[in-house]
């Protein structure tokens, strides 16, 4: 269950789930974490012009534990941070 700080819309809440689903597909090892790789896999699905540079910035942004691994615990950071970039606009 996703918890925001104020009221968000259904389909805010609706394309959090769609991004979050998309990167959890991307765990091509099933390890439990993305790795930079699937990340930066990630953004290519999400049609990113730049999937290499939003991919460090998401690292950046989202490795709170800087173990070069986005964890399960760090995915809401990670689109968080999609929904920051593509404000609405997500091609999915």
């Amino acid at each position: 269950m996703v918890f925001f700080k104020k009221s968000v819309s259904p389909s805010l809440v609706a394309e959090h789930e769609q991004i979050l689903s998309l990167f959890k597909r991307c765990d091509v090892n099933k390890d439990g974490k993305l790795s930079k790789d699937e990340v930066k896999a990630g953004f290519r699905m999400l049609q990113s012009r730049f999937p290499g540079f939003r991919t460090q910035r998401a690292f950046k942004v989202a490795d709170k534990n800087g173990d070069g691994f986005i964890s399960e615990a760090e995915l809401d950071e990670l689109v968080d941070y999609v929904l920051d970039c593509y404000e609405g606009s997500v091609a999915l």
